[in-house]
């Protein structure tokens, strides 16, 4: 059960592996109405805050300067190291979970029923607590590298090693209400999602109302 559901509010989880074809579904989810609060955005907001640029130049120094938070740097330091990076996500999840509260306060009182929240780090955050069902997406390999590819434009082998560092299909399926596998063209998927989206109609909107 989904931490707002007493409040009539449907909190709709949207995760999935990298290059799998998030961003795509959720760019369905928004065209078709749903209110969409996007995790990463979130985190680049709140790494400007103050209390957060106090704590975080205590841990890691080198990446907070007159000009503020240098992500890339950050990035260099705690993806080569796993204590690392779980020192800095004990961070900057507090920080990410309280601006998404406050964002989904901000949907209810404007009488929103059903918000999609889009976190590729959900299950790792704790964020799936607060989500009455979770969708996930995933594709085979090759796809998933071909995309990475053509996205961001970095060696291949940096790719593999991003990939194969992902959380397994079978975790996402079994952590999961709804589970979109983005194997084909830009239809199929659209037509895919379409149909997870009137089932969450179905099950969620004669509750909120």
């Amino acid at each position: 059960m989904g931490l707002f559901e007493s409040e009539n509010i449907r909190v709709i989880g949207l995760t999935g592996q990298s290059g799998a074809g998030k961003s795509t579904v959720s760019g369905i989810f928004s065209d078709e109405g749903f209110p969409t609060i996007n995790a990463d955005e979130v985190s680049h907001k709140v790494s400007s805050y103050k209390d957060f640029l106090s704590e975080v130049s205590e841990l890691f120094p080198e990446c907070v300067s007159l000009y503020g938070f240098d992500r890339k740097k950050l990035a260099g330091i705690v993806f080569c190291d796993s204590e690392k990076l779980k020192t800095y996500t004990d961070l900057i999840f507090p920080y990410i979970s309280r601006e998404i509260f406050r964002q989904i306060e901000t949907y209810r009182r404007a009488g929103e029923k059903l918000i999609l929240l889009d976190a590729p780090t959900l299950f790792e955050s704790g964020l799936d607590d607060i989500c009455s069902s979770v969708v996930s997406v995933i594709a085979p390999m090759e796809l998933k590298i071909q995309r990475v590819l053509e996205r961001d434009g970095i060696p291949i082998e940096m790719v593999k090693s991003r990939l194969g560092s992902q959380k397994s299909d079978d975790m996402f399926i079994s952590k999961s209400q709804f589970t979109i596998v983005n194997n084909s063209d830009i239809d199929s998927l659209r037509e895919k999602t379409l149909c997870v989206i009137e089932e969450l109609r179905r099950l969620y909107t004669d509750e909120c109302n």
